[in-house]
């Protein structure tokens, strides 16, 4: 396919760019960037006239289940999903079953991505065997596969001398380490955040400080051993202090902001909403205002959706019994362009926390950007159209979103990934 995109305000951090231009694409490349490049040129055009053209977002975080937990979602439904919410790489952590811990899960994700052939799919392999905290993973033998990250998610081993060992390990591989950072001994048994609303709910809650440590602990062995850390999901005021902090002290850090830490406070779990409770809980207004500045500022230098599929019935229970996680492709755009709304963001500011931030942490040089002779990954959106969430809007094979029936503003209408128009609304 030959595609020329017509007068779109093309925003590409990569290279300064902010402007009115025309982009074509020749063998899955873009080929040419400028001012009235002629429609001869193409075998389809899009006149994208008051649409903005970005390259294609990249997703450090998300679930996408498969292998083993398909009834919630599938690297196909997932990458169905992901294209509709912009998104032309997905980063999908290993908490699989059976684990992606060994180079044959590796390949299985990657090989299943390319018979989907929607996005690429760059699997997180799992830092310890049965994300047990106790032996380390085939990590080597999966970098060989194709892992671009370790991270046991959800289980960060407890034991510090087993993360320093993993560390180490990713450090000598050219790999960062994606921590979810906890202290599991304060945190276990709790729900949602721990406060007034938690007290007058009865729900057994989670503590600031229990990430506020768990974040402090995998900062000090990163300094140890070197390794560059990314700390995903951050939702606290204390956490993102003790990152401003460690990265002027020269450690290697990197972090991220989901867009339900920066949108929403635990009072969307009123009414014990399940669709609302996810890990970390939503916090309060001052942790909120904390994530929006903290973005601001460029201590995150990343948004991430960390998507998290559950079927109805696992959410259709008691709070308590419920499943953390809420899905967030289709959300992704629209709750970041509201960061730009109100002003604490540049469009250019959100398109490279999107975009070239993730590209340079997962070290991945020809995406994230609209230079020539780059993959031809992009996204095309009309900042601003709205629509209503719906169930039939979703994608998804899950529907567990507190956003949902809600007005959202920011469309993605084509995404184009290897020159080809894989999705148009």
């Amino acid at each position: 396919m030959r595609l020329l995109i017509r007068g779109a305000l093309v925003v590409d951090p990569s290279q300064g760019i902010e402007e009115v231009l025309d982009l074509f694409i020749e063998n899955g490349v873009i080929a040419d960037l400028g001012k009235g490049l002629p429609k001869s040129l193409s075998t389809e055009t899009i006149d994208a006239d008051g649409l903005v053209l970005t390259p294609g977002f990249i997703d450090l975080h998300s679930h996408l289940r498969e292998p083993g937990q398909e009834w919630k979602e599938d690297i196909e439904s997932g990458s169905q999903g992901a294209v509709a919410g912009g998104i032309t790489s997905v980063c999908c952590m290993a908490n699989t079953d059976p684990v992606n811990d060994n180079p044959a899960i590796t390949r299985y994700i990657i090989d299943r991505a390319k018979e989907v052939g929607l996005c690429d799919v760059f699997p997180v392999g799992a830092m310890t065997k049965g994300l047990k905290g106790e032996e380390l993973a085939e990590i080597g033998l999966m970098v060989k596969a194709g892992i671009v990250a370790i991270s046991d998610d959800g289980e960060t081993p407890k034991d510090s001398k087993v993360l320093r060992s993993a560390m180490d390990y990713a450090r000598s591989l050219g790999i960062p380490v994606f921590t979810h950072s906890e202290d599991k001994s304060l945190s276990e048994g709790g729900h949602m955040n721990e406060g007034y609303l938690s007290s007058l709910l009865g729900i057994p809650g989670i503590p600031k400080e229990a990430e506020e440590i768990g974040t402090l602990r995998d900062l000090v062995i990163a300094k140890l051993t070197g390794a560059h850390i990314h700390v995903c999901h951050v939702s606290t005021e204390g956490a993102l202090k003790a990152i401003e902090a460690a990265k002027k002290e020269g450690v290697r850090v990197s972090c991220e902001i989901t867009p339900h830490h920066f949108t929403l406070t635990e009072r969307a779990v009123e009414g014990f909403n399940t669709n609302a409770k996810m890990c970390p809980p939503l916090r309060d207004e001052n942790d909120v205002k904390a994530c929006r500045e903290a973005l601001k500022r460029g201590v995150a230098e990343v948004i991430a959706t960390d998507h998290a599929p559950h079927s109805e019935d696992e959410k259709a229970v008691e709070f308590c019994q419920a499943p953390f996680g809420i899905i967030g492709f289709q959300t992704l755009l629209p709750l970041s362009l509201e960061l730009v709304r109100k002003g604490y963001l540049t469009l250019s500011q959100m398109v490279e926390k999107l975009t070239l931030n993730p590209a340079k942490i997962i070290r991945k040089r020809d995406i994230g950007t609209l230079r020539r002779g780059a993959r031809a990954n992009l996204t095309l959106f009309d900042p601003n159209e709205e629509f209503t969430l719906t169930r039939e809007e979703i994608r998804s094979k899950s529907f567990n979103t507190p956003f949902l029936g809600w007005r959202l503003k920011g469309k993605v209408k084509f995404t184009v990934y290897d020159g080809r128009i894989v999705y148009k609304s």
